[in-house]
Parts: structure tokens; sequence; C-alpha cells
């Protein structure tokens, strides 16, 4: 008589004792249902915040005035290593960009386009102002298509995943350093954005 009530009892106790075992402790999570957050920053375009889903449409005014820079979405959030997700779908964009920030400027970016994914370091004492550790030419950017991807900042590794057919983990000495900042933007067409989730 009390197996079944046992088990049920076993299994909430799983449930509840590893709530984060895919992803570990939640640092930062935006279901985009209200247009202000404290750690959100939405710029350089017209957002809306509607069902779960963050959406702007280029305005080809304001990409001149920010000197040919398209709407973007910073978080606040000050750490070292730590996994986003995410879910995007960008439609006539001519590219989509994630990056994390520190105090001297981007540590960490991935550029995807029509070209295909590029992803860069930038070394804080050195001329270059970035450099690449990786190109992938058949991870291209789809037009109209929700596109899956996490980033996994740990040490002087990147790992990306997108979608279930891609991932490779890049290296360089600066993506260790500090992050105080995430950011996702796009040029040119409009973009939606779903299930931010960041954890340590």
């Amino acid at each position: 008589m009390m197996a079944k009530p046992l088990f049920v009892l076993t299994f909430a106790l799983f449930i509840f004792a590893f709530p984060s075992a895919k992803g570990g402790e939640i640092l930062l999570k935006d279901d985009f249902s209200d247009a202000k957050d404290s750690v959100r920053r939405a710029s350089r375009g017209d957002w809306t915040f509607s069902d779960g889903i963050a959406s702007c449409t280029q305005d080809d005014e304001l990409y001149k005035k920010y000197k040919d820079h398209g709407p973007i979405i910073f978080y606040d959030l000050a750490h070292k290593d730590a996994s986003i997700s995410f879910s995007f779908k960008a439609t006539d964009a001519k590219s989509v960009v994630f990056t994390a920030n520190g105090d001297k400027g981007h540590v960490f970016r991935f550029v995807m386009s029509s070209k295909g994914l590029s992803v860069r370091a930038f070394p804080p004492d050195s001329e270059t102002k970035s450099i690449a550790t990786g190109r992938e030419p058949d991870v291209q950017l789809n037009s109209g298509q929700w596109t899956e991807v996490s980033v996994q900042l740990k040490g002087d590794s990147a790992t990306i995943k997108i979608g279930d057919s891609f991932e490779k983990t890049y290296q360089h000495a600066s993506y260790d350093l500090p992050k105080k900042n995430l950011s996702i933007g796009f040029a040119f067409g409009s973009i939606s954005v779903k299930n931010w989730v960041v954890t340590k």
C-alpha cells in the first residue's frame, strides 16, 4: 500500500533536490513578460515584449545614428564562468551578434551571417583589436527559422552549440577575463528572441 506514495515522494525529492541539473545555478532568466527589467537594456530600436518574446525591426535612420550598429539587448550581469542559452529567429537580417563584455571592452563574440559563423577574441593588451578563433562557413544564418543557441564560457574556453547539429569549443586566454554584461544584437531585417537563461 505504501509503494506508490513512497515512489511519488522519492521522485518529488529528486526533482527539487536537482532543480538545475542541466544548467546549474540560475544567474538570470528573462521570460520577456515585462517591457522593463532591472538588468535588461534594450536599445537602438523599438523593442516589443509579448507572449514570452522580445522582437524588433531595424530602423535605418537609427542604424545610421548609431554608426552602423543595429538594435541590441544588454544584460548587466557580473560573472566569470557562465552558460548562456536562448533562441532567436532572424528575418532578412544580415547578421546576428552575441557578445560578452568586460571592463575594458569586448571579451568574446560570435557573429552569424549568410557567410557562416565567426568566433572572435579581444586581447586587452594587444595592438590587434580582435582575432578570429574560429570560422565555420557551414553554420549559416537561416532567415525566418527559430535557432537554439548555447554558449558556455569556462576559463579560457568557449563552447558554442547551435541547434542539434553543431557544437565546438574555442580557446583563447582573454576568454578567462571577468565579464560585466552580455548582449545580443542584429543588423537589418528583424529579430525575435526567447528563453534567455544564464546559469553558473
